[in-house]
């Protein structure tokens, strides 16, 4: 996985979940491979059969080419591997730099992935917005920056009343990433 810093933790590592749960892995992010729809479940034999009936004309077709390289990733150098952790470390801690520089957002940084979760609360109110999708609007319009609001991702938390955006820096390089959130910190300053 994209992990930074320190050691994931797993459900499985607690007494008794080992032969109840099932655990998803996907290539996407430990081999950036996005968008290859490659993945696998691990879990108990009854639940996985179950899993493999309800997928087999989904997920059985796998083209050949992708199940190659899926080899190739788990099993070749991991030289490219630890390339792509590094770039996308570099544009996490420039994003997260970046943003904690404008007024009124906060971003922590995170261990692993490669999407920020910063709480524009403060940012929003000082430009006059309540509703996210007047910020957003507004946002994209002025900067041409696209975010998603915390409400693309579930329902909020009883009690919640941040206002968080998403964004993510995997596709994108360091000069864009400067641009974008200039441009950012220049409509929050406005």
């Amino acid at each position: 996985d994209v992990r930074y810093d320190g050691k994931s933790a797993s459900i499985i590592s607690e007494p008794g979940m080992i032969e109840r749960s099932v655990i998803l892995y996907t290539f996407s992010k430990r081999f950036a491979m996005t968008g290859w729809r490659l993945g696998a479940a691990f879990g108990p034999k009854q639940i996985i059969d179950v899993i493999v009936t309800l997928n087999v004309n989904d997920e059985s077709c796998t083209n050949h080419f992708v199940q190659y390289a899926a080899l190739e990733a788990m099993t070749g150098d991991q030289a490219e591997v630890l390339h792509i952790l590094h770039v996308l470390r570099r544009r996490r801690d420039l994003c997260v730099d970046m943003l904690n520089d404008i007024e009124g957002v906060f971003c922590y940084k995170p261990n692993a992935t490669f999407y920020l979760y910063p709480d524009v609360t403060e940012a929003m109110e000082n430009k006059g917005f309540s509703e996210y999708q007047d910020f957003l609007k507004s946002v994209l319009e002025c900067t041409g920056v696209s975010m998603c609001s915390r409400a693309h991702f579930g329902t909020p938390l009883p009690g919640e009343t941040a206002h968080y955006v998403r964004l993510a820096y995997s596709g994108i390089g360091v000069s864009d990433i400067e641009e974008g959130l200039g441009r950012l910190k220049s409509y929050f300053s406005s």
